[in-house]
């Protein structure tokens, strides 16, 4: 036999097709509970040291009475989902026009008190405190703006041709005929190796991170990464090198 340590581990030997995924799976487990670790220890720290900050209201003028009338509707609506009888689609109609018909009171209320506060800035010729406050609640809702360049160099604002454009657009690159001589072309499939960061080079990179931006989908803000010191891009560093 030319094989016989293949007897002998039969029963054993796994194919390196399945031992490859598997050997992924266990690498990618690892990472995660690492930075799992990580990012408690960071959150942990800054409910500590930081403390809980208050949550900042967008819509002043919404208050508890409004809490109050918006949660009228919850009730109509789920015995709408149970009975959608007429009686019920009315009852859910006069308490929606109910409900809106009270935001619009507040909200031409709290309008009022804004305009009543700019007035005297305006006696005064405070000119500068008074168009900063009028832009404040000017603007209102900006809607958002998709329009896309034509191929003549026209716009296109409609959501089909918008569709449109960018399938054709897409379609020319990736659609590519009539190419020859595809043998002889040279094909690189194995990346260069790599070496990992040093420790120097990943806090280099940490300290360059910017501040003031809005967190990932950890919630974990730069500013947070930058203050954990030494020990963070010590972790960071290990947890970099381990993947």
């Amino acid at each position: 036999m030319m094989f016989p340590h293949r007897n002998i581990h039969k029963y054993t030997w796994t194919p390196l097709m399945v031992r490859l995924p598997i050997y992924h799976q266990c690498i990618n487990l690892m990472v995660n509970r690492t930075w799992e670790n990580i990012k408690e220890n960071i959150q942990t720290s800054a409910k500590k040291g930081l403390g809980l900050g208050e949550f900042k209201q967008i819509k002043p003028w919404f208050d508890e009475e409004c809490l109050g009338f918006s949660d009228q509707r919850k009730p109509a609506k789920i015995q709408w989902i149970l009975d959608p009888s007429q009686s019920n689609v009315d009852n859910l109609n006069k308490v929606r026009r109910e409900v809106s018909r009270h935001f619009r009171n507040k909200k031409k209320a709290d309008l009022r008190a804004k305009i009543e506060e700019l007035e005297p800035k305006n006696k005064i010729q405070n000119i500068r405190d008074l168009y900063m406050g009028i832009s404040d609640f000017k603007k209102g809702y900006q809607p958002r703006c998709n329009i896309v360049k034509g191929e003549k160099g026209d716009l296109v604002a409609d959501s089909h041709g918008i569709v449109a454009r960018w399938r054709n657009y897409f379609s020319q690159p990736f659609n590519v005929h009539g190419v020859r001589d595809v043998g002889q072309a040279e094909i690189h499939t194995a990346e260069p190796l790599v070496p990992g960061p040093s420790a120097s080079e990943v806090e280099l990179a940490i300290d360059k991170l910017k501040s003031h931006k809005s967190p990932g989908i950890d919630q974990i803000p730069a500013e947070l990464i930058k203050a954990g010191g030494r020990t963070i891009y010590f972790e960071i560093h290990k947890l970099i090198i381990s993947i």
